[in-house]
């Protein structure tokens, strides 16, 4: 007797099909798996065996091979238990075969009987769509995560009973509605943080929001308690809005990672990783025998906040440098290389000095040659992907007091912006004006003649690397479409190069 059906194994961001084939065959009582499995698949034997004997489902004393195809890809996790099951009982004919054909099975299975939900079911259900499987049955924890994939009929599963009963009487299954999870759009939650909250400060907040409307970089450099962090966390408050595309690749990412939420199909906020500066360079770009998305990733399409800049160990920030330009991790592992999406917006946070008060020499006592020495442990080459740079001075006690502007107000005029460069790259790759490529410039940042003397003469006086050079015209941009220009004049360029000023003096010009 034999039977096949179909699940699915990760592979990066993506997954790959996995055909689980079950033969049952006279011999001495055994279960024997083969097809380059993992630890934790290869368990399945024994999960399955126990979870159908105490879901009453007699197994006769017969020889079971279970086959995972294809045998030269390596197969990791505990999502194939289900499928398992399920074939092993179709091929003793326990239930119909029917109700299985066409049909992908993922999840893992209890000693009690129970399916448990898996990380990467999102992924596994965009394969299926791929591979034109019309029907997927899933643990029920998992299964408004794969009505996302709205041509899937997705159909939850609470115990391996619960399996049984729906094969045998279909009329028993119950599909997944995804739709109420699209209705109310993707805004931004309410964290109780609000730009209000934060006393004096104007130009940092003029600084984060025009890094905000074009996701450029945003160095902060200051004394200790001055803001820079509570800047920071609020940054999320005034971002724009998810688009569902936006939304189903992030949440992809956190389903891979095992971080999706259970109460909901998708996120609806964009996402703010902040590590602590003992992360590694494996926890920022992701490892394991077959990887899992780390920081870097974990922060696509929204922000990653790096507290303390300099504490962080040096491989670990070297670790941006490649995806803060390419906007994509590639790792590669026993010769097979997975890629991660890794457009995120870097916001740094340091002191001037390890005690914080530099240039105040009235409470700085670090010497120029350990002021030297804490600075230098930003590279060159990273401090140059860092596009605006603006220095934290400490509020008087009158700032403290006084407000401003809220959230709100200014997450609205950054959507505007927003707005525009959607406008500006429609039918391109480019979602916004900090990933302009440097021979789009002259067509996405037309310059009135003013403003092109302005940057000629600044990039001759400053020491500015071509890269710096590209940096000034993609905030002069944004800076741009806030005021509704559409070309870049003399006090855009002012404004973008104003934002290097804390560069040139703590570290001499980039």
């Amino acid at each position: 007797m034999y039977s096949k059906l179909y699940s699915a194994a990760l592979a990066g961001l993506d997954s790959f099909l996995v055909q689980v084939e079950v033969d049952v065959s006279d011999g001495l009582p055994h279960v024997e798996m083969v097809g380059a499995l993992s630890s934790e698949a290869r368990e399945a034997r024994e999960r399955v065996r126990t979870a159908l004997k105490n879901a009453g489902i007699r197994i006769p004393p017969k020889r079971i091979t279970v086959n995972l195809a294809p045998a030269d890809r390596r197969k990791e996790g505990t999502g194939f238990d289900l499928a398992i099951a399920a074939g092993i009982m179709s091929a003793l004919e326990l239930v119909p075969s029917a109700g299985l054909e066409g049909s992908m099975v993922a999840g893992e299975v209890c000693l009690d009987g129970s399916v448990r939900g898996i990380r990467g079911v999102l992924a596994m259900a965009d394969r299926a769509k791929k591979e034109g499987i019309k029907k997927m049955f899933v643990p029920r924890v998992n299964a408004r995560e794969a009505s996302v994939i709205r041509e899937i009929c997705v159909i939850p599963v609470d115990s391996v009973e619960h399996l049984v009963a729906m094969l045998r009487d279909p009329k028993l299954c119950q599909k997944e509605n995804a739709a109420i999870w699209f209705m109310n759009g993707f805004e931004q939650g309410d964290s109780g943080l609000d730009f209000c909250q934060i006393g004096g400060q104007q130009s940092l907040k003029r600084a984060a929001e025009v890094a905000c409307s074009g996701m450029h970089n945003l160095l902060m450099v200051g004394q200790a308690g001055a803001g820079k962090s509570m800047i920071a966390k609020r940054i999320p408050t005034i971002l724009p809005s998810l688009t569902r595309e936006e939304s189903v690749r992030i949440s992809t990412i956190y389903s891979v990672a095992g971080y999706l939420p259970s109460d909901g199909a998708l996120l609806s906020q964009r996402p703010f990783r902040s590590p602590h500066h003992t992360v590694t360079a494996a926890g920022l770009a992701g490892g394991g025998r077959i990887p899992r998305p780390g920081e870097i990733s974990l922060a696509h399409g929204g922000v990653l906040f790096l507290d303390e800049l300099p504490e962080f160990r040096s491989e670990a920030l070297e670790t941006l440098r490649q995806p803060m330009e390419d906007r994509r991790l590639t790792l590669v592992r026993a010769g097979v290389s997975y890629e991660f999406p890794a457009d995120f917006m870097l916001v740094a946070a340091m002191n001037p000095c390890r005690c914080g008060y530099y240039p105040d020499r009235n409470l700085c006592h670090c010497t120029e040659r350990e002021v030297r020495a804490y600075l230098s442990r930003i590279s060159r080459p990273l401090l140059d992907r860092m596009d605006i740079c603006t220095e934290v001075h400490k509020v008087t006690y009158q700032e403290l007091n006084g407000g401003g502007e809220t959230s709100a107000v200014i997450r609205q005029r950054v959507a505007q912006v927003a707005a525009i460069q959607k406008e500006r790259f429609v039918d391109t790759q480019i979602l916004w004006n900090a990933r302009i490529p440097a021979d789009k410039l002259d067509q996405y940042c037309p310059m009135d003649e003013p403003a092109e003397r302005l940057l000629a003469r600044i990039y001759e006086k400053m020491t500015l690397s071509t890269r710096g050079l590209h940096s000034i015209r993609r905030i002069a941009r944004t800076i741009a479409d806030m005021e509704g220009e559409d070309v870049i004049r003399q006090r855009h360029i002012s404004e973008a190069v104003f934002y290097r000023g804390p560069r040139d003096q703590f570290w001499g010009g980039v």
